[in-house]
């Protein structure tokens, strides 16, 4: 489970984001929809580890965790798939899904396709 608790964000003359808290199960799948400037990419960027929060506490299965970095959010099975990316429309869902992180599927010569859609199928359980 991954909980944001009161999520505070500000740039210099804007509060992006003001105590906002969040609940995601595992194997859900959420939509964030809004306005613009309504602090949808900030707080996708927060979930990611791309920014830090002002103010707040984010948690991972009941411990609390700070991303330093999309990797390290990545690492811990937290992803996003933005509205604006380009997949590739012969590849499966799990292909594109992995392709930020191909590299824990490859060797040398090849990526392991069989190896990727099996973890993804296990994250989402579909």
């Amino acid at each position: 489970m991954l909980e944001l608790k009161n999520i505070s964000k500000i740039f210099p003359g804007v509060r992006a984001l003001d105590c906002v808290s969040l609940t995601f199960e595992s194997g859900e799948i959420h939509a964030l929809m809004g306005e613009n400037g309504a602090g949808k990419s900030t707080l996708m960027k927060i979930i990611t580890g791309i920014y830090q929060p002002d103010i707040g506490e984010v948690y991972l299965d009941g411990n609390k965790i700070e991303f330093k970095s999309f990797r390290d959010a990545v690492s811990h099975d937290i992803n996003m798939v933005n509205q604006e990316i380009q997949i590739i429309p012969d590849a499966t869902v799990a292909e594109n899904i992995i392709l930020d992180r191909i590299y824990q599927y490859k060797n040398r010569f090849y990526v392991n396709w069989k190896k990727s859609t099996k973890r993804q199928k296990n994250i989402w359980r579909w």
